[in-house]
């Protein structure tokens, strides 16, 4: 057992700032007398003793202003300091007097934590070039409002940085505000490469928090890093194997430098002449527009770049072909006007860098055959029409082109379709029409009077005539003439009188009243035969389809003197109109 008096306190309290730090403050009297008092001190900056607090029994006395209303002390003496600031990071003495066994006391160093907020990192915005001689500041990385102080390290893609002579420099700037917390600035000074262009820098902030080291990181941020350009290149857009005529196309040249050089564009005229294209192009984005490009347009071209830091000069060539097709021609054989019957051929010839096919195509679009020949034979007035060739290039889409040619077969006019016979009554008016087709272009006359109007179709031409039907157009009819330089062709209209439908009906009842007499006739050669009164064995036979010269015979026979009308009236039995003279009925019986 101790024979003194001992007061026993830990070395270190640790609380965050605006919380509150409990001080333990445990003591041991011999005989287990009690206390006669108890002074809580704090040792200022100059390390003098400033009383807190006197106890004495259940009477505690607070005797320091700058803890008024913070301080309280428990059942057991601790003393708690309450919304603990940085400036009570200090050492308090807890001292205990006892009378006869004297006077002991002992200390506590109360540690006072601020986290840090998050680390401010602000990059360098006007860029670095690899070139400098100087080493160029990459960051700057600030930590406020923190206790006690923080370290802060650099990080490029998540490797720490190290200070390093000539390459690598970190200096920092510690600064105490008025709070008591710190402000912590670090800024990272290191020469870049070209690869550094797309490196990722961050600072990292170190603190100590219930003693334990913590870290917080600051955001990545990159740099813009200058570089001088070490390959150009220069292409088409698109490829130049699908160039065109016609076609916008772009020369396109880039450099890897940053920032980005000077462009100049140039076309090769002669060997050692080239045209300047330079005010045709975005010199900045090193873009050249062609527009419209033809055959002309192909050729060597040049870019060349400029670095405005070290004036070092680059150049890029590239070869443009720009496919067409000229020249496009069709020849006729023979070449000579065309009569119906003749034949032609057409021939198909173009000029192009590359292989071509060739179509033939009619005036309505569709290929009538493939090759640089067509052959027609048997010409007629049907088959004059416009053909095409069309040329085109297979290993170039897009590109063709076409040329049409004429094929004409001139004669003289020939009649293709007429209104004849026509049906009409006396006092109708009605329509003659007459349709022929010729080269040179007919004209069509009429010899009755009336109006007519025309309708011209490829080699067609149609002319209705509207009349007014009287005795004498029934009597004569109409004549159709059409006429060109190359001869005439003629026809005539025959008009028949419609009668009325009463008369009609008369003839049918005349039709069926003579079948009906064959009809009967039939009867009777069959009632005789039966009878006997006409023999029909092998010795009696008589030829009663040759009739002999002693022998009367009857005829009958069914006619109508109205042919022409009854015509359209009587129909085979395939729906087809039968003529006149096939719907007379004749029946001849000779007599015994």
């Amino acid at each position: 057992a101790a024979s003194k008096l001992e007061v026993s306190m830990p070395a270190v309290v640790e609380v965050e700032s605006g919380g509150t730090a409990r001080i333990e403050c445990n003591f041991y009297i011999p005989g287990n007398d009690s206390y006669t008092y108890i002074n809580w001190f704090y040792i200022d900056h100059r390390n003098n003793r400033v009383r807190l607090c006197h106890i004495t029994g259940s009477e505690i006395l607070e005797e320091n202003a700058d803890y008024k209303g913070r301080l309280s002390v428990g059942e057991d003496k601790a003393l708690s300091i309450s919304r603990v600031t940085v400036l009570d990071a200090r050492t308090f003495v807890c001292q205990v007097g006892a009378g006869s066994h004297g006077e002991g006391e002992n200390r506590t160093e109360l540690h006072v934590y601020k986290v840090p907020e998050a680390p401010e990192i602000t990059a360098n915005p006007g860029g670095i070039s690899v070139q400098s001689s100087d080493i160029p500041q990459i960051a700057q990385c600030v930590s406020r409002n923190s206790f006690p102080h923080p370290n802060i390290t650099w990080h490029k893609n998540g490797e720490k940085l190290q200070p390093e002579d000539k390459m690598v420099k970190i200096p920092t700037t510690l600064t105490r505000e008025s709070s008591g917390l710190y402000t912590v600035s670090s800024t990272l000074f290191a020469h870049v490469t070209r690869e550094d262009r797309n490196s990722l820098y961050y600072c990292t902030v170190h603190y100590w928090l219930r003693g334990q080291i913590r870290t917080v990181e600051s955001q990545r941020v990159n740099v813009t890093v200058f570089y001088p350009a070490e390959h150009v290149k220069l292409q088409v857009m698109p490829s130049s194997a699908l160039v065109k005529e016609g076609d916008d196309i772009k020369l396109v040249c880039e450099a890897d430098g940053n920032p980005a050089p000077v462009f100049s564009f140039y076309k090769r005229e002669l060997e050692n002449s080239w045209q300047d294209l330079t005010s045709l192009a975005d010199t900045n984005s090193g873009v050249l527009n062609l527009h419209g490009v033809n055959k002309s347009s192909s050729g060597l071209y040049r870019c060349q770049t400029l670095d405005l830091d070290d004036m070092r000069q680059m150049e890029k060539d590239v070869e443009l072909v720009v496919n067409y097709i000229e020249g496009v021609r069709v020849k006729m054989e023979p070449s000579s006007p065309l009569q119906e019957g003749d034949s032609v051929r057409l021939s198909c010839d173009a000029h192009s860098p590359v292989a071509l096919d060739y179509q033939w195509r009619d005036e309505k679009g569709r290929k009538v055959a493939e090759g640089n020949q067509l052959f027609l034979s048997n010409l007629t007035f049907e088959t004059s029409s416009n053909f095409s060739c069309k040329v085109i290039a297979p290993s170039v889409p897009g590109l063709e082109r076409s040329k049409q040619v004429a094929v004409a077969v001139q004669g003289k006019p020939r009649i293709v379709a007429i209104s004849s016979p026509l049906y009409v009554r006396q006092d109708e008016v009605v329509n003659l029409t007459c349709k022929a087709i010729a080269f040179p272009r007919p004209s069509v006359h009429w010899n009755v009077n009336g109006t007519a109007h025309e309708y011209v179709e490829n080699q067609h031409i149609a002319s209705n005539l509207t009349v007014r039907v009287n005795h004498d157009l029934l009597r004569a009819g109409a004549m159709c003439r059409v006429s060109n330089a190359l001869g005439v062709s003629e026809k005539h209209i025959q008009l028949l009188d419609q009668k009325t439908p009463e008369s009609k009906g008369v003839i049918i009842v005349a039709i069926i009243v003579c079948i009906l007499v064959v009809a009967v006739l039939g009867s009777v050669i069959y009632f005789l035969h039966k009878k006997g009164k006409i023999p029909c064995g092998r010795a009696g036979k008589q030829d009663i389809t040759k009739p002999e010269a002693r022998k009367d015979k009857i005829v009958v026979e069914v006619k109508s003197d109205k042919l022409s009308e009854e015509a359209g009236l009587l129909q085979g039995a395939n729906g087809e109109k039968r003529s006149a003279a096939d719907q007379v009925g004749q029946s001849v019986v000779h007599s015994p």
